[in-house]
């Protein structure tokens, strides 16, 4: 029997974590989290990990796996993904990938290029670069160093600009030459399930969600990581508003606001992602029975 790596996308907030859970459990399997903040085990309440009692009712692998200390990337979430799949796979038909980070799903999906590994020294010199002269900084060296991948990266981003330039400064080649984009050929099959909601409905839901967290001691959790700001697992929404509560920078009640609007803001972006995958089979969260005989009637047997 073919093997089949059932992958559950959607933007934050709509109920992947629910839906992975009835899936695993109806079909007696497994769920690897493709979430590149659940992995760390510093961060639970405002990564929104699985609550003790859903994570006994199914194994779950790579959910507070690592430190935050540790530098982790898609890179290495390839090899550890697949390494799990593959020792899974020797005993289970079926399992169950579910997370926001569709970089990480990718990684798994299609493969990502080979890249050099992080020069924690060039690395260091680029965030004390962005906090003293500023994101622009960065843009103006990309621009120098590779016109190509400049035109092509979200300039508001500065995890991608500083990966990018670490390749660049690291090799001297420009980032883009690194980038080919072919997909990888993997031994097993691929069904990918996105769930949708009605928009006003899912903003609903961030914001309770977000309130929730607070009330679930979102801000201890924060102050916890607090003196660890500067690392790029924690420049995430949800302890970057409050770190910067803690800086004086905004008060409480703003800090919660734009939590709630960044949140709502990361799932237009999710979803804007994923609408350009045509693989991706679109349902509702409460569509269960649904999905269930969609990917019965979908297997490779």
């Amino acid at each position: 029997m073919n093997k089949t790596l059932l992958v559950v996308q959607g933007p934050t907030g709509i109920g992947k974590s629910n839906l992975s859970i009835q899936l695993a459990k109806h079909f007696q399997t497994e769920i690897i989290s493709a979430d590149s903040r659940q992995l760390f085990k510093e961060l639970s309440i405002g990564t929104a990990v699985p609550t003790p009692e859903e994570l006994k009712q199914v194994p779950h692998h790579l959910i507070r796996s690592h430190s935050i200390l540790e530098d982790y990337n898609a890179s290495r979430f390839e090899t550890e993904a697949l390494e799990l799949i593959d020792q899974r796979f020797k005993r289970l038909d079926l399992l169950v990938m579910t997370g926001g980070s569709m970089l990480y799903v990718d990684a798994v999906c299609k493969g990502i290029d080979d890249q050099p590994d992080v020069d924690l020294q060039i690395r260091e010199k680029l965030m004390r670069e962005l906090e003293e002269k500023g994101i622009e900084h960065l843009r103006l060296q990309l621009k120098q160093l590779d016109e190509t991948y400049y035109q092509q990266v979200d300039l508001r981003n500065p995890k991608r600009l500083i990966r990018a330039l670490e390749v660049c400064l690291m090799t001297g080649k420009p980032y883009s030459s690194f980038r080919t984009e072919t997909t990888k050929k993997r031994p097993f099959q691929i069904l990918k399930i996105g769930l949708n909601m009605d928009r006003e409905q899912l903003y609903d839901r961030i914001n309770q969600r977000v309130d929730q967290m607070m009330q679930a001691g979102l801000e201890a959790e924060a102050r916890s990581i607090y003196a660890h700001r500067h690392l790029n697992s924690l420049n995430t929404v949800g302890y970057k508003e409050l770190f910067a509560w803690f800086d004086k920078e905004i008060s409480k009640e703003k800090a919660v606001e734009l939590i709630k609007r960044n949140s709502r803001r990361y799932a237009r972006k999710q979803l804007t992602w994923l609408r350009k995958d045509e693989a991706i089979h679109w349902f509702e969260p409460h569509q269960t029975n649904e999905i269930i005989a969609f990917i019965e009637q979908n297997r490779k047997q």
